[in-house]
């Protein structure tokens, strides 16, 4: 699409920062032949993690037209998502163009990148100054996953986004309420992996604008409640042949229904685990949902420990069907660009290596004693982002596929994010300490 579209007054020309954070100029579509042919321009230093000084030259998003997005709830404005460049050149700082050069890197070998989403997310009200909670105040169940009563006092909001996703053209085809309270989740249709990027940050952006329409916030963060299942964004994977579009993971004929390219590649993923928790999980929160020990309903649905296994929530990998595999590990705080790229590159390794993955596991892993994981050879995932900031350093495959100047400036600025958090002195730290000492 070179061609102003039809209808649409303005352009969100947007791009995310190292968080996944959407940022944009509105552009009136007037200007719209200066958009396309320069792009929209940025002070970087301004933006968050972008890499750049407040003495650089302005960042330029140049628009990719065929993912330009029209909001259902505003159809004179579109959201357009593009990737950066600074004096003519492509910034190695911008998570698109990262995934965008990954999924070159496959097609050369002869692999479409096909991904999946089921992002997990929470409704909430502000209860004080800084203070929030589940909105519902019926919303009390011990084991609220699926209910009925609680998913019908939030029919407005799901019916919404669900219509929405609908105008889109992305096939929603399931919402239910989660196991935490005031907990949803909306799956729709997968795509190519730069697709479901794409939709994944819009997604995020729709339903805190609805949420918003109806007095409330929503959030995506990994750990919001400590007696709360976390939020979770499992990811499905799968690769294709670019030409006849088959599924290069579908064996019909296999006990789990996965060819050896699927399971090189989870191979892969198990493998290089360790090296990319900290892009998958990139928040200090985000391993306080990573733990075996049970919230209210009685099982976290996160991953501990580095296995994979059929249909088994307790794994990290779970092959939920023929053809593809599901990373549980990925969580909502994860940037969708980055995820892709490093699970891609993961895969990819487990392929060119033929990496085994090894006996799948079976049963409920939270039980497992010690003595019983060291006989399986079974390894733990990162308990803390700063663990899984050194596992990141460590592992040149990951290295390679942020880039290396990239994945050093990421490091730094998580280095800097739990060094924060660790000087900052918490609620429980003062509600045990401040009077026993």
């Amino acid at each position: 699409m070179s061609h102003r579209p039809d209808g649409i007054d303005y352009f969100f020309c947007s791009f995310v920062e190292l968080s996944g954070a959407p940022k944009a100029k509105l552009v009136p579509a007037t200007h719209f032949d200066d958009m396309v042919r320069e792009g929209a321009g940025f002070a970087g230093f301004a933006c968050g993690k972008i890499g750049q000084g407040p003495h650089d030259p302005d960042l330029m998003a140049i628009p990719d037209l065929d993912a330009l997005t029209v909001l259902p709830w505003r159809k004179e404005v579109a959201w357009v998502p593009g990737n950066l460049h600074v004096n003519g050149q492509s910034w190695p700082y911008c998570p698109r163009t990262i995934l965008a050069r990954q999924l070159e890197i496959a097609l050369q070998k002869g692999y479409l990148f096909q991904v999946g989403v089921e992002p997990e997310f929470m409704l909430l009200k502000k209860t004080g100054e800084s203070d929030y909670a589940p909105w519902d105040p019926l919303d009390t169940a011990g084991k609220p996953c699926y209910d009925l009563r609680a998913l019908y006092r939030n029919l407005d909001v799901m019916t919404t986004l669900i219509r929405y996703m609908q105008e889109l053209g992305w096939d929603p085809y399931a919402n239910d309420h989660e196991d935490a309270n005031c907990q949803f989740e909306i799956n729709w249709r997968y795509s190519t992996a730069m697709t479901t990027a794409d939709r994944h940050t819009f997604f995020r952006w729709m339903v805190r604008t609805v949420a918003e329409q109806h007095g409330l916030w929503a959030t995506f963060m990994p750990k919001p409640f400590a007696h709360l299942t976390g939020n979770g964004a499992h990811y499905h994977l799968s690769l294709a042949d670019p030409g006849s579009g088959d599924n290069l993971f579908l064996d019909e004929k296999d006990e789990l229904g996965l060819t050896q390219v699927a399971r090189w590649f989870m191979g892969g993923l198990l493998h290089h685990a360790r090296g990319m928790s900290a892009v998958l999980a990139p928040l200090v929160n985000s391993y306080k949902r990573l733990i075996r020990g049970a919230p209210r309903s009685g099982a976290t649905w996160a991953p501990v420990y580095v296995t994979y296994g059929a249909a088994n929530r307790t794994q990290m990998i779970r092959i939920p069907g023929p053809g593809r595999i599901e990373n549980r590990m990925v969580d909502g705080a994860a940037n969708p660009y980055l995820a892709c790229a490093a699970m891609l590159a993961a895969g990819l390794d487990g392929i060119e290596r033929r990496i085994d993955p090894g006996p799948a596991n079976h049963g409920n892993l939270y039980e497992l004693d010690e003595a019983e994981l060291r006989r399986r050879n079974i390894s733990f995932l990162p308990t803390t982002l700063r663990e899984a900031l050194e596992c990141l350093a460590c592992d040149e495959v990951i290295r390679a596929a942020l880039g290396s100047e990239y994945c050093d400036y990421y490091i730094a600025c998580k280095q800097e994010e739990w060094s924060q958090y660790h000087q900052s002195i918490s609620r429980w730290e003062v509600d045990h300490y401040l009077l026993t000492y």
